[in-house]
C-alpha cells in the first residue's frame, strides 16, 4: 500500500472561514494526535521515513493541517475523526467540533519510470501544494544510535520499501514535471541524509535541483545540514534553489548533546554563523530552520533563539515535537498544547515585529506550514 501525503480539494461545503479557535485546535490536535475511526483503514498517510511521520494531511476549511494518527500518543487522544464517505466528522470526546476533507491519490503516483520505479517512491505531495523528496534515504549516523537523531525514522520507509535509497537527478526532474502538470504542485522541497562528505548533502541537493529547474518551473528549498565550505550556499542558489532549511531541531547544547548526539558535533555557533552566510546568498526571509519543541528546551530559550534567529534574517519554523513510532523518542511526552499555544503566539508576535512571514518564503516547509499553526497565528501580528 503507498503511504504519502496528499490532500484532497476540500469540498465545496468546506470553503468557509476558518473557526476562530483554529489554531488552538492545531496546537491540541497536533501534540495529541487524533484517532482515525474508519473501518476502510487509516487509507494515505505517512509511516516512517525523514519528514513529518506518523501523519495524515487534512483540510480544515482550506488549511493543511499535518496530523499525528499512528504514533502511541494519538491512540490516546480525546480527538478521533469519525469517516462518513468522503469527509470526517472531529470529535472531542463525543462533542462534534467541526468537518475534515483527507487525501485522495494525486495523479502522478499512477505513473512509473521507464525503469519500473513508481513515482510515489521518488517524491511524495506534502500539504496542498508541495512535492517532497528526501535525495539520500541514509544517513552517516542513522546506523548508530549513539550518533543518530533519536527521533529520526529515515531508515524505515526504506526498510519498508516504499521508497528508494538514492533519487538520480533525472528522476527527480521527471517526477517534478509530471507533479506540476498533473496536480498542480507549485514548490518543492529536497532533503537529504547527512553523507560522509564535507558538503553535508549539498552537492546532491544541487545536482537535483539543476535537473528539476531544467525541466519546470518549480520553486524548490533545499534542506541540508550547514556545508563545511558555506561557498555551497551559493552553488546550491546557482542550481536553482530558491531558500535554503538549515535545521537546528534543538536550540541548546545540552539537549543537542541528548537528543541529536552526531549533529550537535557541527555547535550552535556554527548555525548561527551558516545563518548569516545563508542570508546573504538567498535574502531575508529565505532561509528557515526547524526548532522541535516539547524536547527538554525551555520557553525561554526557544525564544530567544528565534530572537537571534529573525534578527539575521531567518524564519524560524517552531513545530510541537511528534514522537514517531519504532525510535528511541517513540514514547516521549508531546508537548502541552497550552505551551506550543503561548510559545507560537510569541514567536508570531516576533515574526510581526520584524515583518517576517511565511508567505513571503519562496518554497519550503515554512511556506506550506502545515506542521505547526505558527503560519495561522502570523495573520493576528501582520
Amino acid at each position: 500500500m503507498n503511504r504519502s501525503l496528499p490532500i484532497a480539494s476540500p469540498r465545496p461545503r468546506q470553503l468557509k472561514r476558518p473557526p476562530e479557535n483554529y489554531p488552538e485546535i492545531v496546537s491540541e490536535l497536533q501534540s495529541l494526535g487524533m484517532r482515525w475511526l474508519d473501518g476502510a483503514g487509516i487509507g494515505l498517510a505517512r509511516a516512517g521515513g525523514a519528514g513529518p511521520s506518523d501523519h495524515k494531511a487534512v483540510t480544515i476549511a482550506n488549511q493543511t493541517v499535518m496530523v499525528p494518527i499512528l504514533n502511541e500518543a494519538s491512540l490516546r487522544s480525546p480527538y478521533s475523526a469519525q469517516v462518513h464517505g468522503d469527509y470526517a466528522l472531529l470529535l472531542k470526546g463525543d462533542e462534534p467540533i467541526l468537518e475534515l476533507a483527507f487525501p485522495k491519490k494525486p495523479r502522478f503516483y499512477d505513473r512509473s519510470t521507464a525503469d519500473g520505479v513508481p513515482y510515489w517512491k521518488i517524491a511524495t505531495l506534502h500539504g496542498q501544494d508541495v512535492l517532497a523528496t528526501t535525495v539520500l534515504q541514509t544517513c552517516k549516523r542513522y546506523g548508530n544510535r549513539a550518533t543518530s537523531c533519536q527521533f529520526c525514522a529515515i531508515g524505515q520507509s526504506l526498510a519498508a520499501k516504499t521508497t528508494i535509497a538514492e533519487k538520480t537527478p533525472a528522476q527527480l526532474a521527471e517526477v517534478a514535471k509530471a507533479a506540476v502538470e498533473l496536480d498542480g504542485v507549485r514548490h518543492m522541497v529536497m532533503t537529504t541524509g547527512t553523507p560522509q562528505t564535507d558538503d553535508r548533502g549539498a552537492a546532491v541537493l544541487a545536482a537535483a535541483a539543476h535537473a528539476v529547474r531544467a525541466a519546470v518551473d518549480l520553486p524548490i528549498q533545499a534542506q541540508c545540514e550547514p556545508p563545511a565550505d558555506f561557498a555551497w550556499f551559493s552553488r546550491l542558489a546557482e542550481a536553482g534553489v530558491d531558500s535554503l532549511g538549515l535545521h537546528l531541531e534543538a536550540v541548546t547544547e545540552e539537549v543537542r548533546a541528548r537528543i541529536i548526539p552526531g549533529k550537535a558535533e557541527v555547535p550552535v555557533s556554527v548555525y548561527l554563523e551558516a545563518f548569516a552566510a545563508a542570508v546573504a546568498v538567498f535574502g531575508r526571509g529565505q532561509v528557515s530552520s526547524y526548532i522541535l519543541a516539547g524536547l527538554g528546551d525551555s520557553r525561554e530559550a526557544i525564544l530567544n533563539m528565534c530572537e537571534r534567529m529573525i534578527a539575521l534574517g531567518v524564519y524560524p519554523f517552531v513545530v510541537p515535537f511528534v514522537p514517531i513510532t519504532g525510535t528511541p523518542l517513540a514514547n516521549h511526552p508531546t508537548p502541552e498544547p497550552a505551551f506550543m499555544a503561548a510559545l507560537l503566539a510569541d514567536v508570531a508576535a516576533m515574526l510581526g515585529a520584524a515583518k517576517l512571514s511565511s508567505t513571503e518564503i519562496k518554497a519550503g516547509c515554512g511556506r506550506c506550514g502545515a506542521c505547526s499553526s505558527l503560519k495561522t497565528r502570523e495573520a493576528a501580528y501582520a
